[in-house]
């Protein structure tokens, strides 16, 4: 369903071609240029649950699916979101569905939607192309870093990778945000610990901007947040979004007395290591601080490792930082009812996705013209 070409099902020249051109897309160079598209997205989102019950990480997907499609496509994505968000929502309730092609199964829907979805996408390649002809403009999303490379991809491999970038920026740092809102909620020092750091980037930047106006974040902004920084760290080492990859020995390994034949499959388990007492003394604890100090290699690997590890890691924490700053300045939130069980699907998630109220502070600010500083 995501496409044979993905990055995530190949190896040699062609995985790490595929690897350099996301990276060139999703460095911090490319993506600090789209912080005030971020930023208003996430207000956008946190606007829209005030006063409402809701699933935390349904709501979540949602806004990573928001800036996923504003990474992979720029500002040209707004005309083709909803299409987009139509036929992707379909495509991706057949991932885990019996392959039955008949008509009115999940499998037969889900594949009717892949093939519009790379409908949808050939009109964005077809249009980006006259763009580029006409202007000869490049443009620093992933659209563009696939459709500038000397060695041009083809459509088949564009749409294959788009859909699957779709699919690994989505869930998994809407899981990762899900879990921060419940450890915050958990662990009130914490959260006013956050806030602060937060609130004194919003006192510094006034002194850049006039009264009547908003503070927009910049890339610098975000690098003053360590303490956010350090509570995204623990959720990830708690939660262990990605508990475990799949790899294969390109030669024999002796690991611990026993001997791994090449070619032979490997599960690696970040949760073991992660939650390993030997180093993180108390692991099931919720404690930020143990990443004052940086773990010893090869013990947290939240991303993965090696040439497999996630390229978009840095966007990733780059919109959670964004979305943070907001939540934790402009409101407080509730838990509705005892969510203290874990579900499991592709990933773990608090019980039913975290119900929770979201509020406004009382000192929240009002909206106002942008500045940036």
């Amino acid at each position: 369903m995501l496409g044979k070409q993905a990055i995530f099902f190949h190896q040699g020249d062609y995985h790490a071609k595929l690897r350099k051109l996301v990276l060139r897309a999703f460095m911090p160079e490319a993506i600090k240029n789209i912080i005030p598209n971020i930023e208003s997205i996430a207000k956008d989102s946190l606007q829209s649950f005030e006063g409402r019950l809701i699933n935390t990480f349904q709501e979540m997907k949602t806004y990573t699916f928001n800036v996923a499609l504003l990474s992979i496509f720029g500002k040209d994505e707004v005309l083709y979101r909803e299409d987009l968000k139509r036929c992707y929502y379909i495509l991706e309730k057949g991932y885990n569905s019996m392959p039955i092609t008949l008509p009115g199964t999940l499998f037969n829907k889900s594949m009717k939607a892949r093939k519009e979805l790379a409908e949808i996408l050939a009109k964005i390649l077809s249009t980006r192309r006259k763009q580029m002809e006409e202007n000869n403009h490049h443009h620093n999303d992933l659209l563009g870093s696939f459709m500038g490379d000397k060695e041009a991809l083809t459509d088949q491999q564009i749409a294959d990778n788009i859909i699957g970038v779709i699919f690994a920026a989505r869930d998994t740092t809407a899981s990762v945000l899900t879990w921060i809102v419940k450890y915050l909620g958990e662990n009130p020092s914490v959260l006013q610990a956050v806030t602060e750091e937060q609130e004194a980037i919003v006192k510094s930047k006034e002194e850049y901007c006039d009264e009547d106006e908003e503070k927009v974040l910049s890339w610098a902004d975000t690098k003053k947040m360590p303490i956010t920084s350090r509570v995204i760290q623990e959720t990830l080492r708690v939660a262990s979004i990605l508990s475990f990859t799949f790899r294969e020995a390109v030669e024999d390994v002796q690991y611990d007395g026993y001997l791994i034949p090449k070619g032979w499959k490997v599960l690696p388990l970040f949760r073991n290591i992660h939650h390993s007492p030997e180093i993180f003394p108390e692991p099931d604890k919720f404690d930020p601080s143990r990443f004052e100090v940086a773990p010893k290699p090869n013990t947290f690997m939240p991303f993965g490792n090696g040439t497999h590890s996630c390229p978009g890691n840095e966007l990733a924490k780059l919109e959670i930082l964004v979305l943070l700053h907001h939540l934790t300045t402009k409101y407080r939130w509730s838990v509705v009812g005892t969510q203290n069980g874990i579900q499991y699907g592709p990933f773990a998630l608090p019980q039913n996705g975290l119900p929770i109220r979201l509020f406004l502070k009382k000192d929240a600010t009002p909206k106002a013209s942008p500045c940036t500083s």
